[in-house]
């Protein structure tokens, strides 16, 4: 079976019919198709990476495909999910995206928006100031290890975790100065 621009297109509009995605990821995708035709039937793989290309470069120029705008909504979706800066960077990059499309993106997230980010992952995991008091302390160690692998830096993963309460965890969601020591979360 030879793979040809329509058997592409067909492929690429199925593609994006079910996700959002970078120009970088759906030629991945797409070259994987390639590749498979390639081993199995022996198509020239060259000429139809050179489909693909041209697919692609029309689908940017007529905005089916957008990098910019998909990185701005999926470093946004990261950030509320709790992901950190370094997180973002990464999930973008390996989505295709271009190291000044992920800088542009990450520059309009401000900088409370890491502190906002390491809220909602100590939210979402239950860390700190949301397990319950006799267990932060025996906890400490690990809920710091987890925000560290998330991307987080020490002294900020600190602050999230010295605070005493949901409550104080909210407000400093919120920009709120809060008195952050509490709880069984200070330092050893």
């Amino acid at each position: 079976m030879q793979v040809s621009a329509a058997s592409l297109e067909q492929a690429a509009l199925r593609y994006l019919e079910r996700f959002a995605t970078s120009s970088g990821n759906l030629r991945r995708v797409l070259m994987r198709k390639v590749a498979r035709a390639a081993r199995v039937y022996g198509n020239d793989a060259a000429s139809d990476e050179r489909l693909v290309d041209d697919l692609i470069a029309r689908y940017l120029r007529v905005g089916l495909l957008d990098d910019r705008a998909y990185a701005a909504q999926k470093a946004a979706s990261l950030r509320r999910r709790g992901g950190s800066r370094y997180a973002i960077r990464g999930k973008l990059a390996l989505s295709g995206i271009a190291g000044e499309l992920i800088d542009e993106a990450l520059r309009a997230e401000a900088e409370e928006s890491e502190l906002a980010a390491a809220c909602a992952l100590v939210r979402r995991r239950r860390l700190g100031p949301l397990r319950a008091a006799r267990a932060r302390a025996a906890h400490r160690e690990k809920d710091l290890a987890a925000l560290a692998r998330a991307g987080f830096g020490l002294d900020l993963a600190r602050r999230v975790l010295a605070l005493r309460d949901e409550a104080a965890l909210a407000a400093l969601e919120r920009g709120e100065d809060q008195p952050e020591a509490g709880g069984g979360g200070g330092s050893r």
